[in-house]
């Protein structure tokens, strides 16, 4: 028969929320200062085209 699981604690819910959370900021950070980089033309990031990877 089935059994009910224990109950997670507030303290690990919260915590692992708080890591999700921190990791989403930090990648929306990222993505966020990589955009501004390209408009302001000062970056040395190269994203390959889709025509390259087509020929090869």
């Amino acid at each position: 028969m089935a059994v009910p699981k224990k109950k997670t604690s507030k303290s690990k819910r919260d915590k692992r929320k708080a890591t999700w959370k921190r990791k989403a900021a930090l990648q929306a950070q990222r993505a966020l200062s990589l955009g501004k980089s390209v408009l302001t033309g000062r970056s040395t990031f190269v994203y390959p085209s889709g025509e390259e990877e087509e020929e090869e």
